[in-house]
């Protein structure tokens, strides 16, 4: 990538921070088109906000091992309904996560949030309870409603 595509790419990014999706986006024609996501969305006592946009060619390019892990945490119902319930409350205990995900030990609670930890999903904070990373709150509301939109759940 030369000089000016690196330029233009940070000018987007900076346009994608400060709110101006219409800035953000590529032109169609660029590098095969754009997509990107946002939201703003109210998680425990506080508001979250986060957009993105990149090309086909940027996404695609990308290493496939940390976007794996985190699909693959997300790939199972207890550690679905932790997210589920961090989202609904805000950072929660171990325990109460526990009996929101319907675990019987803490041994299978652990299991769980370590592959929710180690892909960045969660993060304990320093009382030890457990939050959905700030960065993570849009990203994962995404990638949950995208499957349910392949699995043609939103579709009437």
């Amino acid at each position: 990538m030369d000089l000016v595509q690196r330029l233009a790419e940070l000018e987007r990014r900076v346009a994608a921070l400060e709110g101006d999706a219409r800035q953000a986006l590529p032109s169609p024609d660029e590098d095969g088109g754009a997509f990107g996501y946002g939201g703003q969305v109210a998680v425990g006592d506080g508001q979250v906000s986060w957009r993105i946009d990149v090309t086909p060619e940027r996404a695609l390019s990308l290493p496939d091992r940390p976007r794996i892990e985190v699909l693959s945490a997300l790939a199972h119902p207890a550690r679905v309904e932790i997210v589920r319930a961090l989202l609904a409350r805000g950072g929660r205990p171990a325990t109460a996560l526990q009996e929101a995900a319907g675990l019987g030990s803490t041994g299978q609670l652990y299991h769980h949030l370590k592959a929710l930890t180690a892909s960045g999903v969660v993060e304990q904070d320093k009382r030890g309870s457990y939050r959905l990373r700030p960065a993570a709150v849009v990203p994962v509301l995404v990638l949950l409603t995208a499957a349910s939109d392949v699995a043609g759940q939103l579709r009437s």
